[in-house]
């Protein structure tokens, strides 16, 4: 059994450049297509939060006349889920290695705490030293961001990556008045920033780091990191098979 971490914001709102508090936290169909995939393939999940808070699902992304017909299955997910979500684990108390991959879906939260947590960038700086699955969608690329050395460097310069796009953040109506933009951070920190049509899923991966583009996208990204999780399993199986041949010598 694969074991999966998934990290969410802790956050209920989003300060803008001007100080003001929209109401935000993790995007409702981002949690629940990725966590109800990962556990219909028989992964096992932990969920975590800075502080251990409890996580605050995005009210639009709850309200059927914002979010479409997909709201109403989110809500009762998240009601089967309300016992796990309201004790969550301690970001800062969780260690890479009992874990296969890290998932982080977006939402706005991620722009307010992930992005500058420092047990996000611990974890992330562990995973990718032990080769492990990265993964994010939408605005969950922004705790990409914590991956940053004393240096200045960031963890993830140079790869392919994607998130919400600055169009995308513009027709969302929030562009305005943002005190960053993920897509124009990404692209500034170093990334090498894709995307695809607006609100259309698309999904980049390279190597063990996968990250889809917007909340179409969430189901792409779940089955990314299915197929990345076999492939581990395949490596591993082979890795054990070629040890248990007998050695040889050459004629």
């Amino acid at each position: 059994m694969n074991n999966v971490l998934i990290v969410l914001s802790a956050a209920d709102a989003w300060t803008r450049a001007d100080g003001s508090k929209y109401a935000s936290g993790y995007w409702a169909e981002e949690f629940v297509v990725i966590h109800e995939r990962l556990a219909a393939a028989g992964c096992s999940i932990d969920i975590a939060t800075p502080a251990g808070r409890r996580p605050t699902a995005d009210p639009r992304s709850l309200d059927p006349n914002f979010a479409g017909p997909v709201a109403a299955h989110c809500a009762q997910y998240l009601e089967s889920l309300s016992d796990t979500l309201a004790a969550p684990l301690n970001l800062s108390h969780v260690g890479i290695d009992r874990y296969d991959a890290v998932v982080i879906p977006g939402g706005h939260g991620p722009m307010e705490d992930l992005h500058k947590e420092p047990a996000m960038g611990r974890l992330l700086f562990a995973a990718a030293d032990a080769d492990k699955i990265i993964a994010s969608v939408c605005h969950g690329p922004a705790a990409l961001v914590s991956a940053t050395d004393a240096n200045g460097q960031w963890l993830f310069a140079g790869r392919r990556v994607t998130g919400l796009s600055d169009d995308e953040e513009v027709e969302f109506g929030t562009a305005t008045n943002a005190p960053w933009l993920l897509a124009q951070r990404l692209r500034e920190l170093g990334g090498k920033y894709e995307q695809g049509p607006n609100w259309v899923s698309f999904v980049v991966r390279d190597g063990r780091l996968i990250s889809g583009q917007n909340p179409a996208s969430s189901a792409a990204v779940a089955d990314a990191v299915i197929e990345a999780l076999l492939e581990r399993e395949d490596l591993a199986r082979s890795y054990v098979d070629d040890a248990a041949t007998p050695w040889s010598p050459g004629v």
